[in-house]
């Protein structure tokens, strides 16, 4: 089983059509490793596979050598090809293969025949390449140069040393090359300020720079504004929708109290309900505001936000499961209150409040009935009145 996940593991990191496999590795027994802290120190005449937290490899792979884990550190030659996942990847011994790369920190100190794919947060190349090299990283750095063309995407990028061929680079920050570095090709890079080349360094092909302007223009900063306020309406009344729905169909009954009172009540007592909930909404903050003036008046203050909070969520919902109910008692002359009748009313809520002038305050006022609905059924529920005391009373 150990082999079986091991070889997946190598598989995933193959990349898709690369020949990596020689006759002689194919002849070659393979040898699999896995263990939590693990130091290979026995050749092997074929591929290599390791998985664990810590990975050295201290004898010669004849073949290819794959790893997976948190740190992996190459002390021995590799004659083929290299794939490497790690947190933590340091090669410290010469490669006749491609050193293919994926992690955080990535070093590479001695010499590599092939290529150089590295994608990390940090990737520093002190050993000079062969082949070319492809880099992905936020901080990039090659101190010896390379034979083959160089392209890397990153944030702040060094160059050091003898380049054979053409170097490409795309950075958000600083580009730097060091004193007596050599391009024998050209250099053309993005960046948003010129790179800094001292005058011992030479370009034998030339430099092409492009400014790059990573900050969006004020015609782009006004589209970007629209599309994320369209994008907060858009989700705030999907998640009006899915409450209410919720709301309607666990508490039908509730819902149908809401909608009776409009039916039921006569027009002072919905004015009535109209002045309470409105008086909560102005006097709270203010309430609030006092309570945090003292000491001891924090933790009720928060706690009174806390509610106020909920009591205006619960309102918006309950206003547009209000219209619902009545457009169903209207036209479908149906009593009972569904989920469906909140999702509808919801949407209708929502529509209204985008019309403009008119449409804000049409949706605060059914906004605030619902509000003070809601705390005369919470005062009710908490102060029950019994019919004995009423008696006598009389």
């Amino acid at each position: 089983m150990k082999r079986a996940v091991l070889a997946v593991i190598a598989l995933c990191l193959i990349p898709a059509g690369a020949t990596i496999i020689t006759r002689q590795a194919i002849a070659a027994p393979a040898s699999f490793s896995a263990a939590q802290s693990l130091v290979a120190t026995s050749s092997s005449p074929g591929n290599s596979y390791a998985a664990g937290a810590s990975i050295v490899l201290t004898a010669p792979v004849a073949g290819d050598f794959l790893a997976c884990g948190g740190s992996v550190i190459i002390a021995a030659p590799v004659s083929g090809d290299n794939f490497i996942l790690a947190g933590s990847i340091s090669s410290r011994a010469s490669m006749k293969g491609d050193f293919r790369a994926a992690g955080g920190s990535i070093d590479v100190n001695e010499s590599i025949a092939g290529d150089l794919v590295a994608l990390g947060y940090s990737v520093r190349d002190t050993g000079r390449v062969r082949g070319s090299v492809f880099i992905v990283a936020a901080n990039a750095t090659i101190s010896d140069g390379a034979l083959g063309p160089v392209t890397i995407y990153g944030n702040n990028i060094s160059l050091a040393g003898d380049f054979s061929s053409d170097v490409s680079i795309i950075a958000s920050g600083r580009v730097a090359l060091a004193p007596g570095t050599m391009i024998r090709g050209s250099l053309a890079y993005e960046s948003p300020d010129k790179a800094v080349i001292p005058a011992s360094a030479t370009v034998v092909g030339g430099i092409t720079y492009t400014n790059a302007a990573y900050l969006p223009d004020v015609s782009t900063s006004r589209m970007l504004a629209f599309v994320s306020i369209g994008f907060f309406i858009i989700a705030r009344i999907i998640g009006a929708l899915i409450l209410a729905g919720i709301l309607a169909g666990l508490f039908p009954k509730f819902a149908e109290a809401i909608v009776d009172r409009v039916f039921q009540d006569r027009p002072r007592d919905i004015l009535l309900a109209e002045l309470l909930g409105f008086a909560i909404l102005v006097a709270t903050p203010i309430v609030v505001a006092m309570l945090l003036l003292t000491f001891v008046g924090i933790g009720l203050a928060l706690l009174i936000l806390i509610l106020y909070a909920l009591l205006l969520l619960l309102s918006l919902v309950y206003a547009g499961i209000l219209i619902g109910g009545m457009l169903s008692r209207r036209f479908i002359k149906r009593e009972q209150i569904l989920w469906h009748d909140g999702v509808l009313g919801t949407a209708i809520l929502s529509l209204i409040a985008l019309v403009p002038v008119i449409g804000p305050p049409i949706a605060l006022l059914l906004m605030l009935f619902a509000a003070g609905i809601l705390l005369q059924t919470f005062f009710r529920f908490a102060f029950p009145r019994h019919e004995g005391s009423d008696v006598g009373a009389r």
